[in-house]
């Protein structure tokens, strides 16, 4: 959604939700940012568009009119009593879930979403104590400032470039793996034409996308790019015929044998 498009929009979610009465078309397109300086025609298909825009997401837009003696005046509103969420309760054992996975969160890369989260849900009367829980607190952090933009990358299958212990490097990755304590990151060196594994702590900058979302393709087997985790087929020696649970024993070296002079 275009950004004057999602301002607009807001804009007219507000007006219709402030009125305490029905509001006619014409009252709406002086009041709201957006409608002034479009035509008659414009506006009317912008407005029935925004109001199904706002419908879709959920927003309902009632209709009817102020007067009993002209129903044929039509005007527009937002009851807050069916706009607004109902009040939601937690018991003790969810709230204390709730502290417990903020601690997941709060060293990972959403630790501001966290910290609104949990002032809105003590705002609320909530508490949400997990001190209770601390056997159980988790202790996988992401706290390596590299972590967001290579977990972007990953999921859009997007190269990336960053510059790895003093040396510019181009990666094509593939997956994000936890291991002792640190974060790695298993991808395709296009320098090196061959799979890499780089620690994320040891990341110089921030890295950064190239090309388009979507413009690497999965490896495949037998193309060269192989997974670096993925699992080596081992060669097997042969059963044998009379135990098929015993490998067969190696045949005894060949001896030479002596020719008559």
């Amino acid at each position: 959604m275009a950004p004057r498009k999602s301002e607009r929009i807001m804009n007219l979610a507000i007006c219709l939700l402030m009125a305490r009465r029905f509001l006619d078309k014409n009252h709406i397109r002086e009041v709201v940012e957006g409608y002034a300086g479009l035509s008659d025609a414009a506006f009317e298909r912008t407005f029935e568009r925004d109001k199904d825009d706002l419908r879709a997401m959920g927003v309902p837009v009632e209709t009817g009119s102020n007067s009993v003696l002209f129903p044929d005046e039509i005007g527009y509103r937002i009851r807050r009593q069916d706009f607004e969420l109902p009040p939601i309760d937690f018991t003790a054992a969810e709230a204390t879930a709730l502290g417990l996975a903020s601690q997941v969160w709060g060293t990972a890369t959403r630790a501001e979403h966290t910290v609104s989260a949990l002032a809105k849900l003590r705002a609320a009367g909530i508490d949400p104590d997990a001190s209770r829980l601390t056997g159980l607190s988790p202790s996988i952090g992401a706290k390596e400032p590299a972590f967001e933009p290579l977990w972007q990358a990953t999921i859009s299958r997007t190269a990336v470039a960053f510059s790895y212990r003093g040396a510019a490097r181009e990666v094509e990755p593939w997956i994000l793996t936890y291991r002792r304590g640190s974060w790695y990151l298993a991808g395709r060196d296009r320098g090196k034409r061959a799979p890499r594994m780089f620690k994320l702590a040891r990341i110089d900058d921030q890295p950064e996308s190239i090309g388009k979302p979507g413009a690497l393709r999965p490896a495949r087997r037998g193309s060269g790019r192989a997974h670096p985790v993925a699992r080596t087929r081992t060669r097997r020696r042969p059963r044998c015929a009379r135990d098929p649970w015993r490998p067969c024993p190696r045949p005894a070296p060949a001896r030479p044998t002596l020719g008559r002079c």
